[in-house]
């Protein structure tokens, strides 16, 4: 069984920084894709970046330049340093992969940005 377990998440300051971390386990074969996904209350859930294995990281465009995605094949972890945070970015934050066709989804871990 595959899961996938955020944790970083918090209360934090504007202009501060948080980083989530997501493990992912239960199987052999690294995800292809990994990634962020956000959903603040009443707005659509959105994509802040991802990363396919051994590639680049993707970011939307409200967070380029503030947030940096990386992976750990070896590990199996995805993080997602957030700097800069704007009370906007303020959402449940989700982590994401995908293997051999299959959508896997963390249980989502709550940023507040908030002074």
């Amino acid at each position: 069984q595959v899961q996938l377990v955020e944790s970083g998440g918090g209360l934090v300051q504007p202009g501060g920084s948080l980083r989530l971390s997501c493990a992912h386990s239960g199987s052999i074969f690294d995800m292809y894709v990994m990634g962020w996904y956000r959903q603040a209350p009443g707005k659509q859930r959105e994509l802040v970046a991802s990363m396919k294995g051994g590639g680049r990281g993707e970011y939307a465009d409200s967070v380029k330049g503030r947030f940096t995605i990386s992976r750990d094949n070896h590990l199996k972890t995805v993080s997602l340093q957030m700097n800069s945070l704007k009370p906007e970015d303020t959402a449940v934050y989700y982590c994401y992969g995908t293997q051999s066709g299959i959508d896997y989804w963390g249980q989502g871990t709550q940023v507040t940005v908030s002074s």
